[in-house]
Formats: structure tokens, sequence, C-alpha cells
């Protein structure tokens, strides 16, 4: 059986390894816990914002609020083995996962999500 795509510049890239069951599996478990821990987060911000509103001004404050946070978690959460990699790149240098959670990732793997955490830290600094 052919490995390589039956239609060219689509996924896998000829520099990115096919996700084996197991690595979708681990990285499918640290997706949705960092996303779980992204909407509480964001919950008991709108919350404590939403308490605070004593003119209806305020109100506004707290739609933009959810309206940004809507936008940031729509872009960096997105499970598609073709941006894998720079999903959880991008949640491990929003400190958002630990590399402890991605245990069981091959180095292989990890390389590359590092390297994507690392030129977004720098590219932040």
């Amino acid at each position: 059986m052919n490995s390589t795509p039956a239609t060219p510049n689509t996924y896998p890239y000829s520099n990115e390894r096919i996700w084996s069951r197991s690595e979708k599996a681990i990285a499918r478990k640290v997706f949705e816990a960092a996303l779980k821990r992204e909407l509480e987060d964001v919950m008991e911000r709108a919350k404590q914002m939403a308490n605070e509103i004593k003119d209806p001004e305020n109100l506004w404050e707290l739609e933009r609020f959810l309206t940004q946070r809507r936008k940031k978690i729509d872009r960096n959460y997105e499970f598609r083995t073709s941006r894998l990699t720079q999903v959880l790149g991008i949640l491990l240098c929003d400190g958002r996962v630990s590399e402890q959670e991605l245990r069981g990732l091959r180095e292989d793997r990890m390389k590359p999500i590092r390297s994507c955490a690392n030129a977004l830290s720098n590219d932040a600094a």
C-alpha cells in the first residue's frame, strides 16, 4: 500500500510523521483537558465581571471580553492532525499544557512541539 497522499500538498507533509493511534489518544486527552481548564477560567472571570457590573456600559466590557476569548479559543483549539503540532506548541507556550502532560509522545514528536512553543515565546518577547 502506498503511503503517499493521493493529492499533492496535503497532509501528511513529507516532513511530518503521521500521528499514531496512541499519540492521537494522548494528544486528545491533553487537548480536552486544556480546553476544559481554559473554559473554566473564562467562566470564572466572566462571573467576576458580571458581579462587578454597576452601569449599562460595563455590560459591553463583559461582551467584549467574551468575544475576544471565544475568538482566541476558536483559533487555538482546533484538533486536526494536520495542525496538532502547532496547536500543542501554542498551548505549551501559553502554559495551558505542560510537557509532563505530553509524556508518552515520542521525542521526535515532542521536538517540533517544543520548537513551535519556543518560536512563539521568542516572538512574544
